[in-house]
């Protein structure tokens, strides 16, 4: 990049620090959290330039004095071999990012094929993010849930919403948007009376959920429904109508919320995930025009489309995207994620650095 354009990121990043310093920024929290988000994002950038050219200048520096005192040689040529790295680090940086990177998410866990074995993977599947969701510190909530006869999952919404300040590389969508796609599990049922392994599948779709409104709703687009929230085994929980199911008539999206505690806070959470999903929706369309369609995610919940798998009787965990392999999976189950997301980040940084450079 450009002398003129690291500066304008520099003069940007002070203008940042000028403004989220300003309290009257506060009283705008949706204007504050954006401003924090893009200040965070630029700071290691910053950091790394600040570093980068002052190595220089101490190079610069360093041969200077060596042409008088050859004890300076050697401090010349340590400063030297710092350079690379620190240049392939600011290059890494530079590179254009996901522009929801910091997003939180909406993430949806569907059953497949398998039956009731497929909808107690998808449990399995959710308690897994809420506790990767928990170890990071961040807010999960589940919106809406059609539980199965023995404890599972037909199908399951959560929200997850990262920690106030956190820089885009650490936020949800960051870490979570390579998740989409079938989950396909191998093991012995609690259904098996044989013992035999069987396989099965479950879905995961995640979208980025807009801190505004960015899809324009038009209300004559929208049917909604209200109904009595229920709980496990379809028994009654609220003696009122506060549960809202809408229904985006164009496309024919249905999305429920019966979690919030008024008819009004579910509607308006509803609407909102209704927006997420019909966002994504927009940007699939677009990516596709432009012929660079974000990776695929579940076109059938059929376990011969799989992204992953979890064999129990070995323990091992596989990622088939990027032939990662691990045996860990009781750990993985109970949250610890980093190792499988870190070689998807990693794959999906080489080919973007790949991309740059061609």
């Amino acid at each position: 990049m450009e002398s003129s354009s690291l500066q304008g990121l520099r003069e940007e990043y002070a203008e940042l620090e000028e403004q989220l310093a300003d309290p009257a920024v506060h009283a705008d929290q949706a204007r504050a959290r954006k401003l924090g988000r893009r200040y965070a994002e630029l700071a290691p950038v910053v950091k790394t330039l600040t570093e980068l050219e002052g190595a220089r200048s101490d190079l610069a520096a360093a041969r200077e004095l060596a042409t008088e005192d050859p004890g300076f040689a050697a401090e010349a040529d340590e400063i030297a071999a710092r350079l690379p790295a620190l240049e392939a680090r600011l290059t890494e940086l530079l590179l254009p990012r996901d522009p929801y990177d910091g997003s939180d998410v909406v993430m949806e866990i569907k059953s497949g094929e398998g039956g009731e074995e497929s909808a107690l993977f998808a449990g399995d599947l959710l308690r897994m993010y809420l506790r990767y969701a928990e170890r990071h510190g961040w807010r999960a909530e589940v919106l809406d849930a059609t539980d199965s006869d023995l404890g599972g999952y037909k199908d399951v919404t959560v929200s997850i919403k990262s920690k106030a300040g956190s820089a885009p590389a650490d936020g949800v969508w960051a870490r979570l948007k390579f998740e989409g796609g079938v989950h396909r599990v191998q093991r012995v049922p609690a259904t098996e009376s044989q013992g035999r392994i069987h396989t099965s599948a479950a879905g995961v779709l995640i979208y980025p959920e807009p801190e505004e409104v960015e899809v324009e709703l038009d209300a004559g687009d929208l049917r909604i429904d209200v109904f009595r929230s229920s709980g496990p085994g379809g028994q009654s929980v609220n003696t009122t109508d506060s549960a809202v199911r809408v229904t985006h008539l164009p496309t024919g999206i249905v999305v429920s919320c019966q979690n919030e505690k008024s008819q009004i806070q579910n509607r308006a959470r509803a609407i909102q995930v209704l927006q997420a999903r019909l966002q994504a929706m927009a940007e699939e369309e677009a990516a596709a025009k432009a012929a660079d369609a974000r990776r695929s995610q579940v076109r059938t919940v059929d376990r011969s489309e799989r992204v992953r798998t979890y064999n129990f009787p070995e323990n091992r965990i596989s990622d088939h995207r990027v032939n990662y392999k691990a045996y860990n999976l009781d750990q993985v189950l109970d949250g610890d994620l980093d190792g499988v997301l870190d070689a998807l980040t990693s794959a999906d940084r080489e080919e973007r650095l790949a991309k740059a450079q061609s």
